[in-house]
Protein backbone atom coordinates (compact mmCIF):
# COMPACT_ATOMS: atom_id res chain seq x y z
CA UNK A 1 0.00 0.00 0.00
CA UNK A 2 1.51 2.89 -1.07
CA UNK A 3 0.89 6.51 1.63
CA UNK A 4 1.57 9.61 0.75
CA UNK A 5 1.52 11.53 3.76
CA UNK A 6 1.34 15.36 3.53
CA UNK A 7 2.41 17.49 6.96
CA UNK A 8 4.41 21.06 6.49
CA UNK A 9 6.05 19.80 9.56
CA UNK A 10 9.50 17.63 9.08
CA UNK A 11 9.35 15.44 12.04
CA UNK A 12 6.58 13.82 10.74
CA UNK A 13 8.26 11.91 8.67
CA UNK A 14 10.62 10.20 11.38
CA UNK A 15 7.61 9.83 13.32
CA UNK A 16 5.81 8.10 10.72
CA UNK A 17 8.91 5.68 10.22
CA UNK A 18 8.99 5.15 13.54
CA UNK A 19 5.44 3.85 14.06
CA UNK A 20 5.34 1.94 10.82
CA UNK A 21 8.81 0.46 10.93
CA UNK A 22 7.88 -2.95 11.10
CA UNK A 23 5.40 -2.29 8.02
CA UNK A 24 7.77 -0.94 5.95
CA UNK A 25 10.23 -3.68 6.60
CA UNK A 26 7.67 -6.15 5.76
CA UNK A 27 6.89 -4.17 2.50
CA UNK A 28 3.52 -3.87 3.63
CA UNK A 29 3.50 -0.20 3.38
CA UNK A 30 5.79 1.93 0.99
CA UNK A 31 5.65 5.99 2.44
CA UNK A 32 6.16 9.09 0.53
CA UNK A 33 6.00 12.09 1.90
CA UNK A 34 5.01 15.93 1.03
CA UNK A 35 5.83 18.75 2.90
CA UNK A 36 3.24 21.42 1.06
CA UNK A 37 0.02 20.99 -1.05
CA UNK A 38 2.04 21.96 -4.33
CA UNK A 39 4.46 19.00 -3.32
CA UNK A 40 1.42 16.48 -2.83
CA UNK A 41 0.04 18.01 -6.20
CA UNK A 42 3.48 17.07 -8.60
CA UNK A 43 3.88 13.91 -6.59
CA UNK A 44 0.21 12.65 -7.43
CA UNK A 45 0.37 14.18 -10.81
CA UNK A 46 3.00 11.86 -11.72
CA UNK A 47 1.43 8.55 -10.44
CA UNK A 48 0.75 6.04 -13.37
CA UNK A 49 -2.83 4.75 -12.18
CA UNK A 50 -1.48 4.06 -9.02
CA UNK A 51 -3.40 3.11 -5.91
CA UNK A 52 -2.77 5.83 -3.18
CA UNK A 53 -3.89 6.45 0.52
CA UNK A 54 -3.39 10.23 1.16
CA UNK A 55 -3.46 11.76 4.98
CA UNK A 56 -3.28 15.24 4.56
CA UNK A 57 -2.75 17.59 7.96
CA UNK A 58 -5.56 20.25 7.24
CA UNK A 59 -3.48 23.59 8.70
CA UNK A 60 -0.18 24.15 6.55
CA UNK A 61 1.17 27.57 5.44
CA UNK A 62 0.77 27.92 1.20
CA UNK A 63 -2.30 25.49 0.42
CA UNK A 64 -4.30 23.89 2.83
CA UNK A 65 -5.38 20.35 3.60
CA UNK A 66 -8.50 21.44 2.36
CA UNK A 67 -7.44 22.95 -0.46
CA UNK A 68 -5.40 19.92 -1.31
CA UNK A 69 -8.42 17.83 -0.95
CA UNK A 70 -10.75 19.78 -3.25
CA UNK A 71 -8.21 19.74 -6.13
CA UNK A 72 -7.67 15.91 -5.54
CA UNK A 73 -11.33 15.12 -5.50
CA UNK A 74 -11.51 17.51 -8.55
CA UNK A 75 -8.70 15.19 -10.61
CA UNK A 76 -10.06 12.18 -12.69
CA UNK A 77 -8.08 9.73 -10.63
CA UNK A 78 -8.54 5.85 -11.48
CA UNK A 79 -8.00 4.53 -9.45
CA UNK A 80 -9.63 7.27 -7.05
CA UNK A 81 -6.82 8.08 -3.92
CA UNK A 82 -8.67 7.52 -0.34
CA UNK A 83 -7.78 10.76 1.18
CA UNK A 84 -7.80 10.93 5.46
CA UNK A 85 -7.54 14.69 6.80
CA UNK A 86 -5.79 14.99 10.43
CA UNK A 87 -6.01 17.94 12.28
CA UNK A 88 -4.36 19.39 15.32
CA UNK A 89 -7.93 20.87 15.76
CA UNK A 90 -11.04 18.26 15.98
CA UNK A 91 -13.13 21.23 15.69
CA UNK A 92 -16.86 20.65 14.09
CA UNK A 93 -16.28 23.03 10.97
CA UNK A 94 -12.94 21.44 9.54
CA UNK A 95 -14.63 17.83 10.01
CA UNK A 96 -17.42 19.40 8.31
CA UNK A 97 -15.97 20.97 5.43
CA UNK A 98 -13.51 17.95 4.98
CA UNK A 99 -16.23 15.60 4.82
CA UNK A 100 -18.65 17.61 2.17
CA UNK A 101 -15.37 17.87 0.34
CA UNK A 102 -15.11 14.26 0.17
CA UNK A 103 -12.81 13.09 2.68
CA UNK A 104 -12.32 9.25 3.53
CA UNK A 105 -11.93 10.02 7.36
CA UNK A 106 -10.75 12.69 9.66
CA UNK A 107 -7.78 12.31 12.40
CA UNK A 108 -7.08 14.31 15.08
CA UNK A 109 -3.39 14.98 16.48
CA UNK A 110 -1.69 14.15 18.10
CA UNK A 111 -2.60 10.57 15.72
CA UNK A 112 -3.42 7.34 17.35
CA UNK A 113 -0.89 5.11 15.40
CA UNK A 114 -3.12 2.04 16.92
CA UNK A 115 -5.97 3.29 15.42
CA UNK A 116 -4.66 4.47 12.16
CA UNK A 117 -3.60 1.08 11.48
CA UNK A 118 -6.99 -0.36 12.14
CA UNK A 119 -8.64 1.75 9.71
CA UNK A 120 -5.60 0.57 7.34
CA UNK A 121 -6.37 -2.82 8.72
CA UNK A 122 -3.15 -3.38 9.44
CA UNK A 123 -3.29 -4.92 12.31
Amino acid sequence: MKILVVDDEKDVKTLFEQRFRKEIRSKTVDFVFAFSGKEALAYIDKLDHEAILILSDINMPGMSGLELLKEIKEKELTPKPIVMMISAYGDEQNYNTAKSLGADAFLTKPVDFKLLKEKLQLN
